[in-house]
């Protein structure tokens, strides 16, 4: 019975060893805020934090801190729509000038991508980034924007430029998992 039990688990070590975007993928777990009206999955083993005067949530990494998702709630104009106030692009262009990479931040956002879905009848932004910190460390952003109740949702998740080929599946899911009721 112990050996059979042991060739279990190293079936499922060397698999998850041989294919780490297949292990990964079943690794996320599921937040949602019901009092703001949005929901999203992130990756297992990774903590919220509170940030004063910040994000309405943040998650991060417990190893690598500098691995975050977070919500960034704001107001829109009444009656507002995510297509009235901009294309993917014009708003990927917005979000990185007024958010990532701010006037004397010494950060650079350069828009990789900018795309368009709808889920349950909402309009998505899907935008990714390449940002350059002031020591010249980039990072990969990928963030969904969605416009519900007169405010604006935006997810953000980021990693480090060196660890973006090994998360991008897990990012991606879990970028692609956010959404506003």
């Amino acid at each position: 019975m112990w050996k059979r039990i042991a060739l279990i688990l190293l079936l499922v070590f060397s698999f998850s060893l041989s294919h780490p975007s297949e292990a990964s993928a079943a690794g996320l777990k599921s937040f949602v805020d019901t009092g703001d009206g949005y929901q999203f999955s992130y990756p297992n083993g990774w903590v919220q934090v509170k940030v004063a005067n910040g994000p309405d949530v943040v998650f991060h990494d417990l190893i690598e801190i500098s691995e975050n998702v977070s919500v960034v709630i704001s107001p829109v104009s009444a009656g507002k729509t995510l297509t009235e106030l901009g294309t993917p692009t014009e708003i990927g262009y917005k979000l990185g000038k007024v958010a990532l990479a701010p006037e004397g931040s010494g950060r650079s956002a350069e828009l990789v991508n900018a795309a368009q879905k709808e889920t349950d009848g909402k309009i998505y932004y899907l935008l990714e980034y390449l940002v350059t910190l002031p020591q010249k460390q980039q990072r990969h952003n990928i963030a969904s924007v969605a416009v519900s109740r007169g405010k604006l949702f935006t997810f953000n998740a980021s990693v480090p430029e060196k660890r973006w080929s090994k998360l991008r599946r897990l990012i991606d899911e879990s970028v692609n998992s956010f959404t506003v009721y």
